[in-house]
């Protein structure tokens, strides 16, 4: 089980107004604002952003489990509508690891996000 992670953002205002929209449909909330960090989660923060201003996207990808498929729909619109950009839209996917419904977006500074629901 993963515990928690961490990501570098070069703009801590504009990422967490991003994963503020992202992942409210998901059921999660911000939990820690705190001396340049920015915690969520649903019980407790597991999701981290802090501050880098020399933050880039490099290799990898953070995936977020939705209820349902109208929550991965939401998260991506309030995603795009908060500096999001669009990877691939909400559908089905048979990628490893992935669900059987994801979309695929990237946060204000290039990192790849994938909010899926599987198919248990």
């Amino acid at each position: 089980m993963i515990h928690h992670v961490v990501l570098g953002v070069s703009d801590l205002e504009g990422s967490s107004a991003f994963y503020d929209a992202l992942l409210a449909p998901l059921g999660w909330r911000r939990h820690l604002e705190d001396n340049g960090v920015v915690g969520w989660g649903i019980a407790k923060p597991v999701f981290f952003v802090t501050e880098d201003p020399s933050a880039t996207a490099t290799h990898g990808l953070v995936c977020f489990s939705a209820p349902g498929i109208a929550a991965v729909k939401a998260a991506w619109e309030s995603g795009l509508a908060h500096g999001g950009s669009g990877i691939d839209a909400p559908g089905e996917v048979r990628r490893t690891g992935s669900g059987s419904y994801s979309a695929f977006i990237s946060d204000p500074d290039g990192h790849s996000v994938e909010v899926t629901v599987g198919s248990d």
